[in-house]
Formats: structure tokens, C-alpha cells, sequence
């Protein structure tokens, strides 16, 4: 079974208000029900990948890693790094981060051997994909830091199109969004527009329309994405940012 994929949000907007955010969910989790913990469960498997690779980029080989995020996971999951939370800090990455840096320096040596394997799984692991997808972050020199932030900016947008994928499924349109996503970028190298319109059966005004369409529903569902993972509407615009230089750097 291949690792978990993209998660779709966990949290939804009250009426009138911000978007409730990431740290919501760890403080029910921190603080009572079962329901609680499930949604945690669900955040971490959103958010398995950066943190495997701030792991593996510290030089760590495929079995210790996997190792060590699952580890991670569980005792976050086990509230033992929940007391760490603090949305004062402002992102939901910082605090993941600290968390696993406390955990790889105070914690796993004590006992690793006991450890391997003990308790239930929180993640599922298929190493040749994992690997295959961690591979490409070792082509250049980027810290372990810099691996975490920019796997955490690919999990993210991975996210967003995922949430957009499931729109256009929910109207029966699963086929037009494989088509359209190609455009969504706008990068050289795309298919021309006359053969995109042509095998949708679209005039060539109309498939620009609903590119058009696309990109800025998928800029409302980044700008959704990210506010789950700050604390306040003025966070949005800097993180979004910040996002945008994790990528393009």
C-alpha cells in the first residue's frame, strides 16, 4: 500500500468568520474527544512527506527515516508533543518542525531498537515510491530545511489540485479537468489551445474561458489551503509569499 496522498481540508469557514485553521484540530485533539484525534490523524497524513524529507536530507537512509517520521507521528498522535502547540508562533510548519526537531534530538536514540515497529502503524509505506517521489529533492544542495519547506510548498499546491480534481468529479467532469490541468500553468511546453478545444469538442473562446475559470478557482482554493495554516486573515498574503519563493527558488 503506497503511502497516503494529498488529504482534503479538515476544517471549513463559520458563517461570516476566518477559516478555522490546522491549530484548531490539535487543540481538540489536545484537549478531549476521539473525533479530535481523527482529524489529527488525517493532518498528519497530509503532511507526512516534508517531514520524512527534512529526515532523509539529514542523511538518514530509507528505513531509519521511515522509522523515525512514523515514530514522530505516533507520539504526536499520543499528545506528547501536543503541549508544544502554539498558534502565537504563528504557522502550522513551524511548529511540526520544532516538534520533530525535539523528537529526533531528545527522544528516539533513547530507544530506538525497542521502538522499530511497536504499536500500531500511523502511516503505510511503499519505499520504492516514497524514494522515487524523495529522490529529486537530493539533485541539488538544499539543507534539510529548505528540503522541509519546499516538499511542505508541493504538498500543499498537490493538495489544492486535489480539492479541484474532486469539483469537477462531483459534476461529472473528471475528464474535462484532466484536460484543462495541463493549461492550468500556463508554462511553455503545454498543449496548443486549438487541440485542447478540439478534443473537448470546445471552440477555442470557450476552453479560454474555462481556463480562465480554473486558475482562479484554484487561487480561492490556495488562499483557503493556506489560511488553514496560519492564525490570522493578515497571515494569508505573507505565507502565500513565502510560498511562492519556496517554489520558484
Amino acid at each position: 500500500m503506497s503511502p497516503p496522498g494529498p488529504a482534503r481540508n479538515l476544517t471549513t469557514a463559520p458563517a461570516g468568520g476566518f477559516l478555522t485553521t490546522h491549530w484548531s484540530v490539535v487543540r481538540a485533539a489536545a484537549d478531549t474527544s476521539r473525533a479530535g484525534r481523527a482529524e489529527l490523524e488525517q493532518l498528519c497524513r497530509a503532511y507526512w512527506f516534508p517531514l520524512y524529507a527534512y529526515v532523509r536530507r539529514q542523511g538518514r537512509s530509507v528505513e531509519e527515516a521511515q522509522d523515525l517520521t512514523q515514530e514522530f507521528f505516533a507520539r504526536l498522535l499520543r499528545k506528547d508533543y501536543l503541549r508544544l502547540a502554539d498558534p502565537a508562533r504563528g504557522r502550522f510548519r513551524t511548529f511540526l518542525l520544532t516538534a520533530l526537531r525535539r523528537f529526533l534530538v531528545n527522544d528516539w536514540e533513547k530507544g530506538r531498537a525497542a521502538r522499530r515497529g511497536n504499536g500500531q502503524p500511523v502511516l503505510s509505506w511503499n519505499q520504492l515510491e516514497t524514494e522515487s517521489r524523495f529522490l529529486p529533492a537530493l539533485a541539488d544542495e538544499a539543507t534539510p530545511e529548505t528540503a522541509f519547506e519546499k516538499q511542505w510548498a508541493v504538498t500543499l499546491l498537490e493538495q489544492v489540485l486535489a480539492r479541484l480534481r474532486e469539483e469537477f468529479a462531483a459534476s461529472g467532469k473528471a475528464e474535462q479537468f484532466e484536460r484543462l490541468k495541463t493549461l492550468l500553468w500556463g508554462e511553455k511546453g503545454s498543449p496548443p489551445y486549438p487541440m485542447v478545444a478540439a478534443e473537448l469538442g470546445l471552440t477555442e473562446g470557450a476552453l479560454r474561458v474555462a481556463v480562465h475559470r480554473l486558475r482562479r478557482r484554484y487561487r480561492e482554493l490556495l488562499r483557503a489551503e493556506v489560511a488553514h495554516t496560519v492564525v490570522t486573515p493578515e497571515d494569508v498574503d505573507d505565507e502565500l509569499r513565502h510560498l511562492i519563493a519556496v517554489i520558484s527558488g
